[in-house]
């Protein structure tokens, strides 16, 4: 029992860490005397919610006896982390100021595995013993329709023996609508453009073509538990089929943000078609055009190379290319041919050409060869 209070406690450390590394406030004035760590005032907020384990203080307003002080000074963030974050296991994602924090916490100190280790005896080995590190989830989420664009309700299933996130279209169904390998699945937290609070987009290769697929649920939670049991069943089935590969080396490849996202202009391969407005999502190698930023699936992928390979971006247009309506342009040139672009703003152009530049600038890895050899093949 007392182990289980302790893991517990460690959690809640963790995410006051987390609170404090994320909020970037340089001085907090507010501290959890209970656990030694500071936090900002919209995360005192959040500790006051989990008072039977961190209870804060006014660093500036509020009396303080000696004793906390002295405490305080033995603890602080740095220490509190170093002892209790290797309690989380390494796939569990550490957000950043743009994600849905409060969701992470929740997840974190909330989780079903601290009722679990208060009612039984608890296992511990040094991990978390929770639903994340069994390889199975299942539940309902609601997901977006790919051509009315209504959320219903739908029963996903994600099993790490069979390597698949699948969904079906009715909760009686024996067989999925989808099947989804977890080898080439993706998700990112997307509230913004989903429109919810808590909305994931979830990716993935169908005849190598990236097929987005749109969820979430009213339990803020329940969300980031499917999000974070996504990056267990990947990192599990890297460890197998990369055995070589360090933990370090496997944490980028679980999930990844999109570099970039935003509406561009875009004119046809002949360049003298008009130019069309269309959102584009820049993932890793791939730039993607879509009609609608929740479209299924793109209108057009882009296979952008490496420098070494005769792939590059220059600001502005060739010469004599009308029909666009926006200024800034953006040419990509490919060693088959040219993508002209065009977007609204100065800093848009320049924001675009410098997130194509990161991908351009870094070398290309031999999986990815192949990659651009079925773009270049592609029907």
């Amino acid at each position: 029992m007392f182990k289980c209070v302790q893991l517990f406690k460690a959690l809640s450390v963790f995410c006051a860490h987390l609170h404090v590394s994320l909020c970037h406030v340089a001085d907090p004035e507010w501290a959890s005397y209970t656990l030694g760590v500071f936090v900002c005032l919209s995360c005192s907020g959040l500790h006051r919610n989990i008072a039977q384990i961190s209870k804060v203080k006014s660093i500036l307003l509020d009396p303080w006896s000696s004793t906390e002080v002295e405490f305080m000074d033995s603890v602080g963030n740095n220490a509190a982390k170093a002892k209790y974050e290797q309690i989380v296991p390494a796939f569990y994602y550490r957000p950043t100021h743009k994600d849905c924090i409060v969701y992470f916490i929740k997840s974190l100190c909330l989780s079903s595995v601290f009722s679990l280790c208060i009612s039984a005896p608890c296992q511990w080995n040094g991990t978390l013993v929770a639903p994340l590190l069994a390889g199975y989830r299942e539940g309902f989420l609601w997901k977006r329709g790919r051509d009315k664009g209504q959320y219903l309700s739908r029963k996903f299933i994600l099993s790490e023996r069979e390597g698949v996130l699948k969904y079906f279209n009715k909760h009686d169904a024996r067989e999925p609508k989808t099947i989804m390998r977890i080898n080439t699945l993706n998700a990112t937290f997307q509230p913004t453009k989903i429109g919810t609070a808590h909305g994931l987009q979830i990716t993935h290769l169908k005849d190598n073509s990236t097929r987005n697929i749109f969820v979430y649920q009213e339990d803020g939670k329940e969300m980031v538990d499917w999000f974070n049991a996504i990056r267990a069943a990947r990192f599990h089935y890297m460890q197998v089929a990369f055995p070589g590969a360090s933990t370090s080396e496997l944490l980028p490849k679980l999930t990844r943000n999109y570099i970039k996202e935003g509406y561009m202009e875009k004119t046809g391969p002949k360049h003298t078609e008009g130019f069309k407005k269309r959102w584009f999502t820049l993932d890793d190698r791939r730039l993607m055009y879509f009609k609608d930023p929740l479209d299924a699936y793109a209108r057009g992928e882009v296979f952008i190379g490496s420098r070494e390979n005769s792939y590059t971006t220059l600001p502005g247009l060739p010469p004599n290319i009308q029909g666009y309506h926006w200024q800034f342009g953006i040419t990509i040139v490919t060693p088959d041919r040219k993508f002209l672009l065009v977007c609204e703003t100065e800093e848009d152009q320049k924001d675009w050409i410098a997130a194509l530049q990161t991908v351009i600038n870094r070398p290309m890895l031999p999986q990815e060869y192949a990659v651009e050899a079925y773009f270049k093949h592609k029907p």
